[in-house]
């Protein structure tokens, strides 16, 4: 049974919560989890760029020299791409309807899968978020500082419940500042972020979410 161990903000162990071996016994394929990170990355590009073509270079329609006459290959105007200021031969252009589609099961699959790899390699922390009466960046880093977790990529889950609770907020505004540190409220996690991050946090408030996540 794995142990996900509790801290306070102080970075003192106050506790711990078992999981089940059986929740931490899932299965993704290699495949259908690398075209789901693919497809969030896809998803996430902007599209946005954009080239010329000949119709839509603003140049005059003459012919820059005569057809024939000077020895002169003939030319039809000066849109050509090799003309300064032409139109650009294959360039990229936006994209409409480009939205890959991500299977649910795969999503959820995935998910499951990277949460349980992390819990095994004691990746996972629980955080006792009390005490964070106003936003302190020190106060965070010197928590994350105390687990020696200062220089690795943390993401930390928190429940979208209490996104109106004053110490929720300021602990959000207290990591936000700290390079390498992601907050992501538990229904919005995905699976890029979870295989980017070295490590986890998560809130108190959120772990009963996590757990009935892997179930």
């Amino acid at each position: 049974m794995a142990t996900l161990k509790k801290y306070d903000m102080q970075g003192k162990e106050v506790g711990s919560v078992k999981v089940d071996d059986a929740l931490l016994e899932v299965f993704a394929h290699s495949q259908s989890m690398k075209d789901y990170i693919v497809a969030i990355r896809n998803n996430a590009r902007q599209w946005s760029a954009n080239t010329k073509r000949r119709s839509e270079s603003h140049h005059t329609g003459k012919k820059p020299h005569p057809q024939k006459g000077q020895g002169r290959s003939r030319q039809g105007d000066l849109a050509a791409p090799h003309y300064k200021g032409g139109a650009v031969v294959w360039g990229p252009k936006p994209k409409f309807d480009v939205h890959t589609r991500i299977n649910k099961k795969e999503r959820r699959a995935a998910i499951r899968y990277l949460i349980a790899e992390k819990i095994k390699a004691n990746k996972v922390h629980v955080l006792h978020s009390e005490g964070m009466e106003e936003p302190k960046t020190q106060k965070m880093a010197e928590f994350l500082g105390s687990l020696s977790l200062q220089d690795r990529r943390i993401l930390m889950l928190g429940s979208p419940e209490q996104a109106g609770v004053v110490a929720h907020d300021n602990l959000v505004k207290s990591l936000r500042n700290i390079p390498k540190k992601e907050y992501l409220p538990l229904p919005q996690v995905n699976g890029y972020e979870l295989a980017r991050s070295q490590e986890i946090v998560v809130l108190e408030s959120a772990l009963n979410e996590l757990i009935a996540l892997l179930g």
